[in-house]
């Protein structure tokens, strides 16, 4: 790579990072920087996920005092992710790429309708609750809010784009958690989907370590700059830049 190339990679990890803490979808800028320059679409796709491993990192880091506030939660969300990112990774192995190629696309709008529509569900499904039993806040994931988190690690584990959408419409439906709870929750799954899946490309894929470096440079500072931002994101303007994140990344993929 020539120097200007090499500060185009260092400057899409650090947005990718930033990304990554905030509304989820990274790739959406490294993945295209790394094709650009010529890498070829399967080595920048394995490279892409090593070299965004910092940025979960630093990013549940710089989240971590909203990861202890609901410390079963946290692990919950680990857990479900973890083990459903290793499913992933074996459908990932055993099937082709046009097997779920076709529906990720509308998956991910489907998830961003979700999480736009979140605080009128939400009040509908209080409205209709017997009132005799007041409802208490949802501070815990039930048994079908841990179903969908674990399925949503199996996305992340198969395809990976857009699981930080999922995750967010996920906890926001199934809890009652803050928003800013809720994102520390996702980046941490978005950081199992990328350890599982960067564990199998470091031994089955071809990698283009200078991109990955470079990607790992600036993300593990992206992702914690991400985090200290994304706390302070009004729950409105944080759920609309996640639906606008998602329904673009879902437009490229169409």
């Amino acid at each position: 790579m020539t120097g200007g190339e090499q500060l185009a990679v260092l400057a899409a990890g650090l947005g990718s990072g930033v990304l990554t803490s905030t509304v989820g979808v990274a790739s959406l800028l490294s993945f295209p920087v790394l094709v650009a320059l010529g890498i070829p679409p399967v080595v920048a796709n394995a490279s892409n996920t090593v070299g965004l491993i910092p940025a979960g990192l630093s990013g549940s880091f710089g989240y971590r005092s909203e990861l202890r506030e609901h410390p079963l939660v946290t692990r919950a969300v680990l857990a479900c992710c973890a083990v459903g990112a290793v499913l992933g990774a074996v459908l990932l192995l055993a099937l082709p790429a046009s097997a779920f190629e076709a529906v990720v696309p509308w998956l991910i709008l489907f998830a961003c309708l979700l999480v736009g529509a979140q605080p009128w569900i939400s009040r509908w499904l209080r409205r209709h609750h017997d009132e005799s039993n007041p409802v208490s806040p949802r501070l815990s994931m039930s048994p079908a809010t841990t179903g969908f988190a674990a399925l949503t690690g199996v996305y992340g584990g198969y395809f990976g784009a857009g699981s930080g959408v999922m995750m967010v419409a996920v906890l926001g439906l199934g809890t009652d958690l803050e928003l800013r709870v809720v994102n520390a929750l996702k980046t941490l799954a978005v950081l199992a989907g990328n350890l599982v899946a960067g564990a199998i490309f470091l031994v089955a894929a071809d990698l283009h370590w200078e991109a990955i470096l470079l990607l790992a440079t600036g993300s593990v500072v992206g992702g914690y700059a991400g985090a200290r931002m994304g706390r302070l994101l009004p729950p409105a303007f944080f759920r609309l830049a996640v639906v606008t994140a998602g329904i673009v990344a879902a437009a490229l993929m169409l």
